[in-house]
């Protein structure tokens, strides 16, 4: 059997001294020693050229490396990884050749540097495992839009809002909130809309400020005004936050590049260090749901403008048309019929369906509620 690693060195010594007695039988004691014939023979020539010191282990590794990499290249990529923390192997590499950088070093390269220089971590690298992507044909298709937990100052409590673009991935807006507010929310929302346009659709998660699935109309007052501008809304499924899953990431990367760990003044700080990594993010980190491509290569202003003054509500001619009253009704063939608190002073219309006894409650595109005329509200 194989000698323990700590007795090797007294094992080769032993073996040489009977190997080298007159009558040696060196095949049986390579039979004994579990060594080969080429090792029993490597042995007994170290021991004659250098005396004990010839059979102490000796590096496997070639005297020269022709195709090693240079060490200003492994330093160029372990210097750009600390600027930016969060970018592997792949990232690294396509950030350095778009900079011109020659010859340089393969994605898997580029890992084992950080790995050899502790920039890896082992337990992070294993939550990243192949996903199946999906996006939307083309950009201001989707906008997703959530607001990043409440960050600490010294004096306040501030929240990061992003917006993104689902088929590009690019970041329309990363604002700092002092709350999270339907009226503050708009301001920024309306900022961006002058800047790029109209997406036409966005996707939030349920509750306020956007709306929820559960609530009446599925209505705020911040989401009734984008209907309003004609934007569809979408809601992601409770409890599920992989349904944004890219505004998701994004928030990630921009905890991990922008906040962790580091401590602002205040509001304006946080705001310029997200602007700066906003531009980074956009417009040089490579993407690998992209191809390695930027989100700003892939990205282009919506046709649609945004509109200074609210179009007028349109309906069909045979719609009947109700304005909404407090606390959030309209009335229909003298009955009373919740609708949504967020629509109270806006103009509704009633459709019918396929259905017998069933009407449909618009708000303009926007589907608030379906009239069973057959069932009276308090057995709704």
């Amino acid at each position: 059997m194989p000698f323990p690693e700590v007795s090797r060195m007294e094992s080769r010594e032993v073996f040489v001294q009977l190997a080298m007695q007159e009558g040696a039988n060196i095949r049986a004691l390579c039979r004994q020693f579990t060594i080969s014939p080429t090792t029993a023979y490597a042995w007994l020539a170290r021991y004659v050229e250098a005396g004990v010191d010839g059979l102490t282990e000796r590096s496997r590794r070639p005297h020269t490396s022709p195709r090693q990499t240079p060490p200003e290249r492994e330093t160029a990529v372990v210097a750009l990884r600390q600027q930016h923390p969060t970018w592997g192997g792949r990232k690294l590499h396509r950030a350095l050749r778009d900079q011109g950088v020659e010859q340089v070093p393969a994605p898997a390269t580029c890992t084992a540097f950080l790995r050899r220089h502790g920039l890896l971590d082992a337990d992070e690298a294993l939550k990243h495992r192949p996903v199946q992507r999906c996006e939307s044909a083309a950009p201001n298709a989707l906008w997703q839009i959530d607001c990043k937990g409440d960050v600490v100052l010294p004096a306040q409590r501030v929240y990061p809002l992003q917006v993104l673009d689902d088929h590009s991935r690019f970041l329309l807006g990363v604002q700092v909130c002092a709350d999270q507010r339907g009226t503050t929310v708009q301001a920024a929302l309306t900022s961006l809309f002058r800047t790029y346009g109209l997406p036409l659709r966005m996707l939030a998660d349920n509750g306020a400020p956007w709306g929820t699935t559960q609530a009446e109309g599925q209505l705020t007052r911040l989401s009734a005004w984008l209907v309003r501008l004609g934007i569809r809304i979408s809601h992601g499924r409770p409890y599920h936050p992989q349904t944004q899953g890219k505004i998701e990431r994004a928030m990630r990367t921009l905890q991990a590049d922008v906040l962790r760990g580091r401590t602002y003044a205040d509001a304006a700080a946080v705001q310029a260090a997200c602007d700066a990594w906003r531009q980074t993010y956009n417009t040089w980190r490579p993407h690998e749901a992209l191809g390695l491509a930027t989100p700003a290569s892939r990205y282009q202003p919506s046709p649609v403008p945004f509109p200074e003054t609210l179009p007028p509500l349109l309906y069909l001619p045979d719609d009947v048309v109700r304005r909404v009253s407090q606390p959030g009704c309209i009335s229909f063939e003298g009955t009373t019929w919740r609708v949504s608190k967020a629509l109270i002073g806006e103009s509704v219309a009633i459709r019918p369906t396929d259905t017998d006894g069933v009407l449909r409650v618009y708000y303009a595109h926007h589907r608030v509620r379906d009239l069973q005329l057959h069932h009276p509200p308090d057995e709704e």
